[in-house]
Formats: structure tokens, C-alpha cells, sequence
């Protein structure tokens, strides 16, 4: 096509917008072009013109990126697929299904229950949701494998309302919604939003916590891609859909991991923003236009962009828009605009968008008013969605986004369509309820309306054609959506000797627990048939806990291998990337490692394959930072461990303020799903890490949830590491407390000393302390959970008032501690609510210490001086609650302060384990 044949609008894929004064001059200067391309070759005329655009901006001549392309469908009218689908027979489906979820939330907030509910979201996306349903999202059953949906979380009761029209929810289900305890008689209760944990059977993944859902469907498709590498499942023709609000995009976690998916060409990826222009409350960018700033964005991060803007009813007037004018209104249209168009009629429409220039207002000027406002925005056609998806789910090479323009509300009335307050709107009334029902041309009596609580579902006959459609093609593309399944083909638990490596202990050599943990981790990879469902995750710093000793031979996954030479490729540890590596290196992106932690942790239940993630990181920046996709994982009942490294206040060296960890146990603790350990010995970790697997990856025979995540707490502080006793509690070191050292026989005051992690050593040099120089006897407790304890101990309680005529049960803290002392003392390395965590079940008197603040950048000893919580305080704390007791007296309790110098720092010696400084 010759230069004067291109009636084109785009200018380097910028519309413009400016007429041509010398159209003459401008051919001049594209024939030169032409000329540069046709002697010179590409390359030369790129180098070029990248030199003109430079010169033009030192010349502060503004040319705009090309990031974006007009406000129009991506897709043109000539290039859109035939649909394949049955129109009549999906649009009455549709119009069920709206009917459904507009009224199972009208009937929540019936008198007595009122418990909410959203609605205006799924009207927005319902089109969305149906194509995908009818044509492209496929089931478990699929001789593919299912795909994997991200369902919009404020849109589920259109989840709801499929699943009723489908058969699988009674009446009663659907009445039941945001009921889960308080449910109608015969009918389960319905969560609010997409929880696995409240609806096993049914959803998969937990997506209403804002822009943790892009972030988990991202690394969902990174780590299907890692399945079918490493040749563990044959995940080729799955795809992953992420069902998106375009207010979500806001969130840092929904942009922040865009770059992952272009780099690792996830092209099983497709996001679907519902670009309603709405947030809670109002406007996405009423100044501005959201979908062209997702458009840039995007293009940015490499990823294939389609927009879905306009519906089918716009294309005759684009056809006819010779000069552009339309596509200049469509352009310079802020969404504010657009927002207040459909919150009004087909005249504001006429003249307020058409009429902004001559040229397009008489381009309606035959129209009726109601045919201007029965122009559709493109997320509402299924035309141009079906042509949006099956170009994403065919592009190769890239993640997709659909940006796809809808109203908030629609079909809801002018009540709630493009509302600011819509969001909020939990119910229809009786008008609202006449008005949806004419408009979705559903058989329902005026009498049925009157009182809209009462509202009826509908439900077509089994035999109607429209039913049956829907069900034949659910069946051919594999089954329902959303389906949870939680069988899964079972494994072959590691071979008892791999947990042998840490029993010896140390000898005379100092090791850290982070490094023990490793020893162990490196070995359970080694088992022939378990080591392969092993799948380190490490955000970064995987030197300083010494899992770079695992590179070589694990291999960090990438979905490109290595095509370069890695500098440190001549040393025993050298960095080694791999398409078959089984790492998860996710570099300084604690939020992509806890999303893959979830996607690994669950892979028994989406893939039927169970692999085992063993999630480790900097303790400070774990629950801390990324708490609420930990809560996120216990949503989606993900299992495997989670390794807080570097764990303590006070044990990692200079470091400060900002690394110290005194309270991630204190985090973890309020997520139900974490069983919480702060070992101090390497033959803890094995016994912990054994229960863990067995629990979580077993035959689930003895009775416990199998749906939890162990979080361990691991120090980079190194120690002489036992070798394990030969009478080993490891009972006691499950449950949470065994003793490590008796106190001498004989009379005098006795103590007992509980410590955990890296306080253990110095609760061993107190116990010498006490009895060598102040006469007093000490047994020593290793407390690897104070929150397993505290557990039990609630547990009991529990037990033992709401039933009064059984046998009364024992914390079994209370059980270990009964017969030994009746004055306790308790420290570690994390604040004073570790501690008193047990306090209640604790028998006789309990002491505490606690690292309680913020962080030092100082010496190990001299930290733990100024929190006083090391060897010689702890000390001083037993002698003073022997005094307290009037077993002591408290001269002795100053005699020892001055003795020991405990207000000054530098005379702290629990700096090497509890050794001397």
C-alpha cells in the first residue's frame, strides 16, 4: 500500500488529532522516509529517526511514548472471529443468572437478617464471566486439565446464581448466603467472597482481599509453566484467568509483579480487568482515563494488551467517522464523563457527548434517544468479548490483559447503574425489582414483586433449551466452575534414614539452626521419590542462609534457562539458572514468594500433585509485610513451611532496627492455619520438620487438620548443636515443651527455667549460675511452641466448662511442669507476649523476660544485656521472684544486680550461645 493510499488515523500508533496545514510538506517528508528505507535498509532509518526524536525533545518538542493506542477496540470489525455460540439460548442464561444474584441479595438483607451483600459488581462483569463460561473456562475433567479462575470477590453472587440455575445450590443454599452458621434449615451457609476454607467443594481461590488476586494468579501460571518443565504434570492447554476491578489496579501487589509475567513469557496468563471506572466509592480517575493508563502500563511491563471498549452498535458510526471527530470525542472523553452518561439518558448523552462536535451530532441526528442509549460499552457484548479471548488464549510468547469497559450496575436501573453510591446498594426494591425483570423478559408476576424480600429464583425446567445448552457445554469443556477438588494421587513419605543427618549433632563445630535446617532440606531433596515435590522458595538472600550450596544441583527454575555464563561459573557454588530448575528464586519480592508459597502449598488440591513448599526468608520481613497473603494462603487451605531465618532480636550482629525480629511469632499467632515452633537444637528441627510432613503430606490418619503451615523460627547464630538425647521427648517436643536439663536431688529452693530458640543456651548458663553461686536447683525446659501449648491449653478450658460431666482435661504445659518446681521463669528472644502466652496454665509462680521494643545495631552480648534478657538477668529475675515469695531475701537480689553489673551493657556475656563474651 503506497503512502498515499494510508487514510490510516495512527501517526507512530498515536492518533492525530491536529489537521494537516501542508499536506504536501508532509508528503515530502514520508516519501523521504520511504527513500531512507528503500537504499539504506531498517536499521539504518530506526537510527534515524530515534535521532530526530531526540533532537526534538532537546528542542522541547513533546512526543509522547508510544504506549497507547485510540480509545477503540483492539480487535477491528473485519478481524473478529466468527462466535461460535448460540446467541439466543446465552442471552436467556444471562438473564437468569442476573436475575438470581440480584435477588439472593436482596433476600440477605430481609428483616431478621441483613447481613449485606454486593451487587452492582456482577452486573458489570456478568458478560464477562459468561463467555468465559460458555466457550473458554475449562473444567477438572477437561482431558486438557482445568483451568485456573480468579474470580472477581465482590462479584460472587453471580458465582451463586450460575451454580443455583445449574442445580448444584438448593433455595435454601442461596438463602443461606453470608449465613454460615445461621443458615436456613436444609441449606449450607454461603460465604460472603470466594474462602475455600468455608466452602471446600466449591472455590478455589480467596480473591476479595484487593490485589492479592493478580499477584496469586500471576505466580499460579509461573509455577503451572514449572509443573510441565519439570515434567511433574502436563499443564500445556491450561490457562490461568484473573477476573480483576479496574479500582483493584490501584493496589501496589496488582502492578507490582507485572514485570515476572513478561519476562518468564507466561503467555497461560490472562487478566480481565472490569473496567466499570469505578472504585468503592466513586471514580477510578474521573480526571482521567484508567483504561488507557492500564494500556501504557502494561505495554510497559511487555505484556499483550487488548481493549474491549466499544459494543457492536458502535461500529457503523466509527465506519462512518471519515475525519475522526468520534474517535477525538472518544479520546479526550474523561471518565467522569463517561461515569455521569450512563447515570443519565440517551438525550444527555446526544448532547453531551455526540454534541461536542458538529460532525458527530449529525452523525445521530436520525437517531431516537432511546437508540443512542442502547449503544453498549464493549464488556457487554459478548461478540467482542469472545473475540478478546480467543486472541488472548492464542497469543504465544506474552501474559494478556483484557481491558474491558463496562458500567458499574448495569441493567440495575438508574438507581444503581453508574453510581457513586452503588457499591454500597445491598438490595433492590420493588420497582427496581419490576424494572430488571421487564428488561431480562422473565416470566414473574407483578404479586411475586410486592414484597422484594420474598422475591422468587428462577430456575428454567430441566428440559428447556436454553438448560440444556448450558449444561452441554459445561460438559464439553470439562465440567463446573468454580470446583475444588481435594483428592490427589498420594506420595511416598521420605525415607526415615534422611531425617538422620542432624542426630549426631555438631561435635565441637558451631552451627547455626538456619544452616542445621538446610543440612536437613538438602537432604530430604536427595529421596528418590519425595525430593522432587520439594520446592525451595527464597525471595533472595539465599547466600546468607546458605542455600546457595543447593544451586548447582537443584538448579533456580527459569522458564528460559540460562543463556548467558554466570560469572561464579568456575566455582564449586556457582549461580546456575535451569527450565528444569527446582528453586523458586523470586528476587527482592517478599509479596511474590508468599503468592507462590500459596500456589505450591495448594497444588494437591488444583493439580492433584502435592509438592511441598519450604518458604524461607528474612523473619523481619515475613508476616510482618506480607501478613494478609499468609492469611490468604490459609484461605486457600495451602500446607507447607514456612521459615522465619535470621529470627530473634537481637541475634543478628550490627544489623539494627529495621532487621530485628522480637515479634513475628506474636503475628503468626493470630493466623488459625500456623503451627508456630522456635527450636534451639537441630534435632528439634528434625523431629518438628518429620511431624510437619507427616501431618500435612500423610495419609491424614490421625486425625489432625491437615490444612496448616508451619512457621519456624531459625537463627543465623552458631552453637555447639547436641547430639539428640537418647530418651528423647519427642512427644513433648510436638506438643510444645520437653525438659533438656534436671535439677540436682536434694533440699533448697528450686526453680524451673523455659526458654526457646537461641535463648535455650542462655537459660543452661543460668541454670550453672544459680546453682554454683546462689545454692538454687533448676530444670531447664525447652519450649519449641509456646503457641502450641497455649493451643492445648485453651482447648482444655473449653472442654472442661461446657462439659461439666466429663472428665476434666490438663493443659499439657500445666502436666510437664507440675511436679518439678512451683517458680517458673521464662525467656527467649521475642517480646514478654511470647512468654506470657502460657501464663494462665503455667502452675505456681511465672516470671517473665522479653526482648519488648525496637532493634540495636550492637554486640549479640550487649543486645541482650540492654533488653535484659540474657544469662545473668535471667539470673537476677529467678532470685527476685524467690523473694518475692519470701523464700530468699532481697538483699541477695541486689547483691546479685551489683555483682553481675546488670545495667551495664558491657558486661553482658551471653553473646556465643550463652558462653562467656
Amino acid at each position: 500500500m503506497s503512502s498515499q493510499d494510508n487514510t490510516s488515523p495512527l501517526i507512530n500508533g498515536l492518533l492525530s488529532q491536529v489537521p494537516d496545514i501542508d499536506s504536501e510538506e508532509t508528503q515530502e517528508w514520508i516519501d523521504s522516509i520511504d527513500d531512507l528505507i528503500n537504499h539504506r535498509g531498517g536499521p539504518r532509518a530506526r537510527y534515524i529517526l530515534l535521532s530526530m526524536l531526540r533532537r526534538a525533545r532537546e528542542r522541547n518538542i513533546q512526543v509522547p511514548t508510544n504506549l497507547n493506542t485510540p480509545y477503540v477496540n483492539t480487535i477491528a470489525v473485519q478481524d473478529e472471529p466468527y462466535f461460535p455460540g448460540d446467541e439466543r439460548l446465552e442471552r436467556e442464561i444471562r438473564r437468569w443468572v442476573r436475575w438470581n444474584a440480584a435477588v439472593q441479595v436482596t433476600r440477605a438483607q430481609r428483616p431478621g437478617v441483613q447481613v449485606g451483600g454486593h451487587i452492582s459488581s456482577y452486573a458489570s462483569v456478568s458478560s464477562l464471566y459468561e463467555v468465559g463460561f460458555n466457550h473458554f473456562f475449562r473444567g477438572k475433567s477437561h482431558p486438557g486439565g482445568g483451568d485456573q479462575v480468579f474470580f472477581q470477590g465482590h462479584a460472587a453472587p453471580g458465582n451463586y446464581a450460575r451454580a443455583f440455575v445449574e442445580g448444584r445450590l438448593t433455595e435454601a443454599d442461596m438463602d443461606g448466603y453470608r449465613q454460615e452458621h445461621s443458615r436456613p434449615a436444609a441449606g449450607r451457609g454461603l460465604p460472603s467472597y470466594p474462602h475455600p476454607r468455608r466452602m471446600e467443594d466449591f472455590w478455589e481461590f480467596p480473591t476479595v482481599s484487593m490485589g492479592l488476586g493478580p499477584a496469586q494468579a500471576i505466580h499460579q501460571a509461573w509455577f503451572n509453566k514449572y509443573m510441565h518443565d519439570r515434567g511433574i504434570k502436563d499443564t500445556n492447554e491450561q490457562q490461568v484467568w484473573a477476573f480483576l476491578g479496574d479500582g483493584e489496579m490501584d493496589e501496589p501487589e496488582s502492578r507490582g509483579m507485572l514485570q515476572l509475567a513478561s519476562q518468564q513469557g507466561l503467555d497461560n496468563l490472562n487478566f480481565v480487568i472490569n473496567c466499570n471506572l469505578q472504585r468503592l466509592d466513586g471514580p477510578v480517575r474521573g480526571n482521567g482515563k484508567i483504561i488507557q493508563e492500564l494500556e501504557a502500563f502494561f505495554r510497559g511491563a511487555g505484556w499483550n494488551v487488548i481493549k474491549v471498549i466499544w459494543g457492536r452498535e458502535w461500529d457503523p458510526l466509527l465506519e462512518a467517522d471519515h475525519d475522526r471527530a468520534l474517535v477525538n470525542i472518544m479520546n479526550t472523553t474523561l471518565d467522569g464523563d463517561y461515569q455521569g452518561f450512563k447515570a443519565n439518558d440517551g438525550a444527555f448523552v446526544r448532547e453531551n457527548f455526540f454534541g461536542r462536535d458538529p460532525r458527530t451530532k449529525a452523525m445521530v441526528k436520525d437517531w431516537s434517544d432511546e437508540k443512542i442509549w442502547s449503544l453498549k460499552r464493549g464488556g457487554h457484548d459478548y461478540r467482542k468479548v469472545y473475540a478478546a479471548y480467543k486472541s488472548a488464549t492464542e497469543h504465544t510468547g506474552q501474559p494478556t490483559v483484557i481491558l474491558a469497559h463496562t458500567i458499574k450496575g448495569y441493567l440495575l436501573g438508574t438507581n444503581f447503574a453508574g453510581r457513586n453510591s452503588t457499591h454500597q446498594m445491598k438490595k433492590l426494591n420493588e420497582q427496581d425489582l419490576m424494572g430488571l425483570r421487564d428488561v431480562l423478559s422473565l416470566d414473574i408476576d407483578d404479586s411475586q414483586l410486592e414484597d422484594p424480600y420474598s422475591a422468587p429464583y428462577y430456575r428454567p425446567s430441566p428440559s428447556n433449551e436454553a438448560y440444556q445448552y448450558m449444561q452441554d457445554r459445561r460438559k464439553a469443556l470439562g465440567g463446573y466452575l468454580p470446583e475444588r477438588r481435594t483428592t490427589w494421587n498420594g506420595i511416598k513419605l521420605p525415607e526415615e534414614k534422611r531425617f538422620d543427618v542432624l542426630k549426631k549433632g555438631s561435635g565441637q563445630q558451631k552451627v547455626a539452626t538456619t544452616m542445621a535446617l538446610v543440612r536437613l532440606l538438602k537432604e530430604l531433596m536427595k529421596d528418590k521419590e519425595f525430593g522432587k515435590r520439594v520446592v525451595p522458595i527464597i525471595p533472595d538472600e539465599a547466600r546468607t542462609f546458605g542455600l546457595d550450596a543447593i544451586f548447582p544441583t537443584a538448579k533456580i527454575y527459569n522458564t528460559h534457562g540460562q543463556n548467558y555464563t554466570s560469572v561464579d561459573a568456575d566455582l564449586l557454588l556457582s549461580y546456575k539458572e535451569a527450565q528444569t530448575g527446582q528453586i523458586l528464586h523470586m528476587g527482592i519480592n517478599e509479596a511474590g514468594s508468599a503468592a507462590t508459597l500459596a500456589t505450591v502449598g495448594t497444588s494437591h488440591a488444583v493439580h492433584g500433585e502435592m509438592m511441598m513448599p519450604f518458604y524461607i526468608f528474612y523473619s523481619m520481613f515475613g508476616f510482618q509485610r506480607t501478613g494478609d497473603q499468609f492469611w490468604a494462603a490459609a484461605d486457600q487451605l495451602a500446607r507447607g513451611f514456612i521459615i522465619g531465618a535470621t529470627a530473634g532480636r537481637t541475634t543478628l550482629t550490627g544489623e539494627g532496627t529495621q532487621h530485628m525480629d522480637g515479634h513475628s511469632p506474636v503475628l503468626a499467632s493470630t493466623n488459625p492455619a500456623m503451627i508456630i515452633y522456635d527450636p534451639a537444637y537441630s534435632y528439634e528441627i528434625t523431629h518438628i520438620v518429620k511431624d510437619g510432613i507427616k501431618r500435612m503430606y500423610g495419609d491424614g490418619s490421625d486425625g489432625r487438620d491437615q490444612d496448616v503451615m508451619y512457621y519456624m523460627t531459625v537463627y543465623n547464630e552458631p552453637m555447639v548443636q547436641p547430639a539428640e538425647p537418647e530418651n528423647v521427648d519427642v512427644d513433648g517436643i510436638i506438643r510444645g515443651i520437653h525438659k533438656i536439663a534436671d535439677a540436682p536431688e536434694g533440699d533448697g529452693n528450686r526453680v524451673g527455667l523455659l526458654s526457646s530458640g537461641v535463648g535455650v543456651p542462655w537459660a543452661l548458663h543460668a541454670k550453672e549460675i544459680l546453682e554454683s553461686e546462689w545454692g538454687v536447683k533448676a530444670n531447664v525446659y525447652s519450649v519449641t511452641s509456646w503457641y502450641e501449648l497455649r493451643k492445648d491449653a485453651l482447648a482444655a478450658e473449653e472442654h472442661n466448662y461446657l462439659y461439666p460431666n466429663e472428665e476434666r482435661k490438663t493443659p499439657y504445659v500445666t502436666e510437664k511442669l507440675q511436679h518439678d518446681a512451683d517458680v517458673f521463669v521464662a525467656t527467649s528472644d521475642f517480646e514478654h507476649q511470647v512468654q506470657d502466652s502460657i501464663r494462665a496454665w503455667v502452675p505456681g509462680t511465672y516470671s517473665t523476660l522479653g526482648a519488648d521494643g525496637f532493634g540495636y545495631s550492637d554486640t549479640r552480648a550487649a543486645a541482650r544485656r540492654q533488653f535484659k534478657i540474657d544469662a545473668h538477668t535471667l539470673v537476677v529475675r529467678a532470685l527476685s521472684t524467690l523473694a518475692d515469695l519470701g523464700r530468699i531475701d532481697r538483699s541477695v537480689v541486689a547483691e546479685a544486680i551489683d555483682r553481675y553489673d546488670i545495667f551495664n551493657v558491657n558486661a553482658g556475656q551471653s553473646g556465643e550461645a550463652g558462653g562467656d563474651a
